[in-house]
């Protein structure tokens, strides 16, 4: 009798055995086996129900099985469903007009142009690619900022900040170096000291792996001044904070995180296309025509199937006015979850639906496992991090379940 027949196993345990003996061990072993979504909540293999609060880390904007995507997933799939970059599609044209539209609200520049990839990372490396052609060798210096995470390629990588991420990889290509975050003295002196070998500055208008951390006011609009007056790109990694999550299409659109800052180039992926494989370069004016032919590439990005996706899910958030709600639901929210006064809160920061409580001790790990135990999936982005990024569409009623269940879930690791 085989494993999945035997009924004295139980499902989640032969799939966690499964996955041991077939995948490499990059990300330990799951906590669940997952089988079903629907809305803001999944099931696992054992038929618990859990409010998913992380969404795929930040990916599934319109929750579980959302029938507008699915629907148009299935469409576009059975008549067009990849061709490579030799050819176009109009789903593929459509996204990227849709992208600069919603990217530079006031006024598309001249020369704008979108890369499409299949994730976060890919587009970090078509933005690295796009620094060093602009830089040339007379512009050797990218900066980044500490608590940096751009993802795990090796160009990525050389621009995320984290040494346990980094160590083991190295060398990493050269010339980054990263300048203590929201420190505007800092930025103001790294640029007077040889600006003009700068290349490109890359920052997060929030940064989400550290801890949601938003850069603070006024510290973008200093990063677009320097970077100009040096000729260096402004990229800003919208990654996260990006397609609806802070309540603005973009992070930097909110007027205290940057509004009024044009970059040079933005990276999306995540919440793009609601869970499809996705990820998009955008290059303003004169940065979207640094790439010639020949000089990057991509198999799968921009397929029909993706771009169908990501239209559908930008599609979604316009009908429903998610944008509104994520605002609302996200300030109440904060609100709310600070109001507990509960003595291991130290602080709930955040925009939108990206939120973090910061506790006053280091067990953040602890508490998500907690919460997992009571049914919500959140994580922990530190020691003493633990971060929200639920879908859009989650509901006044679902937060409220979560704030309502906290005090025990924190009191059982306290109590510890």
């Amino acid at each position: 009798m085989s494993e999945l027949t035997d009924p004295g196993t139980a499902p989640a345990q032969v799939w966690q055995r499964r996955y041991a003996g077939a995948l490499m061990n990059a990300f330990g072993a799951p906590q669940r086996v997952l089988v079903r979504g629907e809305g803001a909540y999944v099931w696992d293999a054992d038929g618990t129900r859990y409010l998913d609060l992380l969404a795929g880390i930040a990916v599934n904007a319109l929750g579980h099985a959302h029938p507008t995507l699915t629907g148009a997933i299935s469409a576009q799939l059975g008549t067009l469903g990849h061709v490579s970059n030799f050819f176009t599609t109009p789903t593929q044209v459509a996204l990227a007009e849709r992208l600069l539209d919603l990217a530079l609200p006031e006024q598309v520049p001249e020369g704008s142009r979108v890369f499409f990839t299949n994730s976060g990372t890919e587009a970090i490396e078509g933005a690295f690619k796009l620094a060093r052609l602009h830089g040339g060798p007379g512009r050797p210096r990218v900066l980044a900022l500490e608590g940096a995470f751009h993802g795990r390629s090796m160009g990525a990588l050389a621009l995320t900040h984290k040494a346990a991420y980094r160590d083991p990889f190295g060398p990493l290509p050269d010339g980054v170096e990263h300048l203590p975050f929201g420190d505007t003295d800092a930025l103001a002196q790294t640029f007077a000291t040889d600006g003009d070998k700068v290349a490109a500055l890359v920052l997060e208008p929030v940064q989400g792996e550290a801890g949601v951390r938003p850069l603070p006011p006024g510290y973008l609009a200093l990063a677009r001044t320097l970077s100009r007056e040096h000729g260096a790109l402004l990229i800003l990694d919208e990654i996260q904070s990006g397609m609806g999550r802070t309540g603005r299409w973009l992070a930097h659109h909110h007027d205290h995180l940057g509004g009024g800052v044009t970059p040079d180039v933005i990276t999306l992926a995540k919440g793009l296309a609601g869970g499809f494989p996705i990820g998009a370069l955008v290059g303003v004016g004169a940065a979207g025509g640094i790439f010639a032919p020949g000089q990057h590439g991509t198999t799968f990005g921009g397929n029909p199937v993706a771009a169908a996706a990501a239209l559908a899910t930008i599609g979604v958030i316009e009908r429903d006015g998610l944008l509104g709600h994520v605002a609302a639901l996200g300030h109440t929210w904060r609100a709310d979850l600070a109001g507990l006064g509960h003595p291991m809160i130290a602080q709930v920061r955040g925009e939108g639906l990206l939120i973090a409580l910061e506790l006053n001790e280091p067990v953040a790990p602890a508490v998500a496992a907690a919460a997992l135990e009571h049914g919500f999936i959140v994580n922990a982005v530190g020691p003493a991090a633990i971060r929200m990024a639920p879908p859009l569409i989650l509901r006044a009623d679902q937060a409220a379940d979560f704030t309502r269940a906290l005090p025990a879930i924190l009191d059982h690791v306290e109590q510890r």
